[in-house]
């Protein structure tokens, strides 16, 4: 698969089983124990995807991320936090830090590949250009168009905008966004998905994503947001 994976945690012995996995299903990786490290790990080798602790010394995950997120060549580079936390704020800090996915401690191995896996199977599909009136999708270049702008999103909420606009003024129900966005693998908080349409609405517009009230969300290029 030649796809390369960074793993950063201070205890040796998840880095250890991690490295070994993930070696053994073809992964390029590398290891940093702590955040300071890790940033430098990054710049130098550019990794496909970063597995990424919150606690740890010298720089918390949270950090890292919003630091690498703010560096030129990481704006979509896929990040999953790991962590013992599981508490719902956690969830929410860690996506509004710029996280695309959370996974908790113990890590189910076999889940976890699973979904990286599936992470990098979508990036090689055959992306052609949807378009929806004012937005535009590109799966080619995963941006979202707007005119003659193009809009870098991190992976889940270009997932989600894309998953919206596929049919426009249909209304999403929160689980079919969750299980279609964040799979049936991994269960996060319910907040999740507002705090991603927040986002998306900060950078896209307030009236383009439409709340309906009690159901879910859907795409909307007529109605302003209730």
């Amino acid at each position: 698969m030649n796809k390369s994976v960074l793993i950063v945690d201070d205890d040796e012995d998840i880095r250890t089983l991690l490295e070994y996995n993930l070696s053994k299903e073809g992964f390029q990786t590398f290891c940093a124990e702590n955040g300071v490290e890790a940033i430098k790990i990054a710049k130098e080798v550019h990794p496909d995807l970063i597995l990424l602790d919150i606690m740890m010394p010298e720089m918390d995950g949270m950090e890292v991320c919003e630091t690498l997120r703010s560096t030129p060549g990481f704006e979509n580079t896929y990040i999953c936090f790991l962590t013992a936390r599981g508490e719902d704020y956690s969830q929410v800090a860690g996506l509004d830090a710029g996280a695309d996915d959370y996974v908790t401690k113990p890590i189910k191995m076999r889940v976890l590949i699973s979904r990286i896996k599936a992470v990098f199977r979508r990036n090689l599909q055959n992306g052609s250009t949807n378009s929806s009136n004012e937005l535009r999708i590109n799966r080619n270049k995963y941006v979202v168009e707007k005119g003659n702008d193009e809009i870098q999103l991190p992976r889940k909420e270009f997932e989600l905008i894309a998953l919206l606009m596929s049919k426009p003024d249909n209304v999403f129900q929160r689980s079919e966004i969750l299980d279609t966005v964040w799979g049936t693998d991994i269960v996060v908080g319910d907040r999740t998905i507002d705090v991603h349409i927040r986002k998306l609405r900060e950078k896209l517009g307030d009236e383009l994503i439409v709340t309906v009230k009690g159901v879910g969300y859907k795409y909307s290029t007529n109605e302003k947001k209730s």
